[in-house]
């Protein structure tokens, strides 16, 4: 009911086709929860971020490389693409590719403060928004059992830094954050919710 409401008070955004450029699952479910209607449609990127010191510069770079790759887009077309990345003292984690990649992600993150960045991208055929928005995340001391349980169990090999914080590790492990949930998930939903509004006034 929130979501539908949401969308009462704005009838612009219903005047366009919104395509979410991405295939996550959660990003599905958080733009659903906003009460938007929109289609998926996906485009293969290879992610590279190692060459990238800030890793705000990096997520909104990664965003709009996604943008990027959807070459058609027509007049009523509103597309939103996005990357999250986690990073701590100043280095970038990906996503892992092996349990071992995990495992060690995980330790590292384990005990301490790290930020995860969303940047994001609104495009149409006519301009494009550029933004982000960083979320500080602090993880207890967790166990190596408690580490080789959750990879073993939730195999997160498609989340960057080795973690959602909706699931298992999240939810025992997790201390505080500082910042936007919904951004740690994979989407910084107000503030794109907020930049979608200005985005379709503008094109009015």
């Amino acid at each position: 009911m929130i979501g539908i409401m949401k969308m009462e008070c704005n009838t612009n955004l219903n005047k366009y086709n919104i395509i979410l450029g991405s295939k996550s699952p959660r990003r599905k479910e958080l733009l659903d929860k906003i009460g938007l209607k929109f289609i998926i449609k996906t485009s293969e990127v290879k992610e590279e971020f190692e060459n990238y010191k800030n890793i705000e510069n990096a997520a909104k770079s990664m965003a709009l490389l996604k943008a990027k790759s959807f070459k058609k887009l027509k007049d009523d077309d509103i597309l939103i693409c996005a990357d999250t990345l986690v990073s701590i003292n100043q280095k970038i984690l990906g996503k892992p590719k092996t349990s071992t990649e995990a495992i060690k992600m995980l330790r590292i993150l384990s005990g301490k403060e790290h930020k995860v960045t969303t940047g994001v991208v609104i495009k149409s055929i006519k301009k494009q928004k550029i933004f982000h928005d960083s979320t500080i995340v602090m993880f207890k001391e967790l166990s190596e059992k408690e580490i080789e349980y959750y990879i073993k169990e939730f195999k997160p090999y498609d989340k960057a830094g080795s973690y959602a914080i909706q699931e298992w590790i999240g939810i025992i492990g997790i201390k505080w954050i500082k910042g936007s949930f919904f951004n740690v998930m994979g989407l910084p939903t107000e503030k794109i919710y907020n930049e979608l509004i200005k985005f379709t006034d503008e094109e009015s």
